[in-house]
């Protein structure tokens, strides 16, 4: 089969090794490849791996052989399904991998963040010292109240480790969620998503991005936070509206953010929307890795190959996801006759 994987700066040497050790024709396209040049390499491809690169209609317009696009990673809004569908290929994503490893890094950053850890390595680094001035005093996250904007698996992992490691109080909003089910996990579900904000001093965003939680965070929720509520985002950059959030750091409305993800990446310091960013001190940027350590990544590759074999041996494609997007395709077959 030829196999197509995009974005090959993320080095998956497994997927790559043993695609190629099993016979199969891999090509590998960069960050940024053009839409006309996706699309040429797809017209005789079985199938797409993928993580960050958009994959229109347009792209698959003469995929006539295509029968499968792998996410080898969580989030497919990048992929136009109804498009993909419409032609009889199946979408499929890795949801699992890393649950508790970007629940993990979501956590390292709100501490560093309460602990000013990177303006006080800063100052070391530069000054050798810093006394205990009010500039440098942080904050207790024992006693202090975590909100958790979506609260599936990554949610709960990161709710677990605030309500029974840090003993802080745990505030959800989910409106996809039962309030019994959210104290089950030791989560107070709140309904309105501006009392939430108001009584959190600490916010992680960890919902899906979709067409209802796009810019679910604007200037009027950014306004409602305390003032000394530090925010952190870990999952999508468009689930925010980010130049509300940019303003909202600027003039003081929130202490602090802790950012991996932006709907324009890579960030950068010369033309990006949000260049300013990296001039706060009050702001840690990450460059989307909080999934990316090596247990994860093992995961990952091994579940994408397992998907591959499901496609290349004529077997049913396991969709682990319970995305609706993806739950719906359960009467696509996916057959080698294509």
């Amino acid at each position: 089969m030829k196999i197509v994987r995009t974005d090959r700066e993320l080095e998956t040497p497994l997927i790559d090794q043993t695609l190629i050790s099993n016979g199969h024709t891999l090509t590998l396209l960069p960050d940024g490849v053009s839409e006309s040049e996706l699309a040429k390499e797809l017209e005789d491809c079985d199938i797409l791996l993928m993580c960050y690169t958009p994959i229109t209609r347009t792209v698959l317009e003469k995929a006539d052989r295509l029968k499968a696009i792998i996410k080898y990673g969580v989030g497919i809004d990048a992929i136009d399904i109804p498009a993909a569908n419409e032609k009889g290929i199946i979408v499929v994503n890795i949801p699992e991998y890393a649950e508790e490893t970007v629940a993990e890094g979501a956590f390292t950053l709100l501490i560093a963040l309460a602990k000013k850890l990177t303006s006080l390595h800063h100052q070391m680094n530069c000054n050798q010292w810093a006394w205990p001035t009010q500039k440098w005093m942080g904050f207790d996250l024992a006693g202090k109240t975590l909100g958790i904007i979506g609260c599936g698996k990554i949610g709960k992992s990161m709710a677990r480790m605030g309500g029974q490691g840090f003993r802080m109080k745990v505030l959800g909003y989910d409106p996809y969620q039962s309030h019994e089910v959210l104290a089950e996990q030791g989560i107070e579900k709140y309904d309105q998503l501006t009392d939430f904000l108001k009584a959190c001093d600490f916010i992680s965003v960890h919902a899906v991005l979709n067409s209802d939680t796009k810019h679910l965070l604007g200037k009027k929720e950014f306004s409602a936070m305390k003032e000394t509520a530090i925010f952190v985002n870990t999952a999508r950059g468009a689930l925010i509206d980010e130049l509300a959030l940019l303003e909202a750091l600027e003039t003081g409305e929130i202490a602090g953010a802790g950012i991996d993800v932006f709907s324009q990446e890579p960030l950068n310091n010369i033309n990006h929307p949000l260049r300013k960013l990296y001039a706060m001190d009050h702001v840690i940027l990450l460059p989307h890795l909080t999934f990316y350590t090596k247990e994860a990544m093992e995961r990952l590759e091994e579940e994408v190959l397992e998907r591959c074999a499901e496609i290349v041996e004529n077997r049913p494609v396991l969709i682990k996801s319970k995305d609706p997007r993806l739950q719906q395709q359960s009467h696509l077959k996916t057959t080698l006759s294509k």
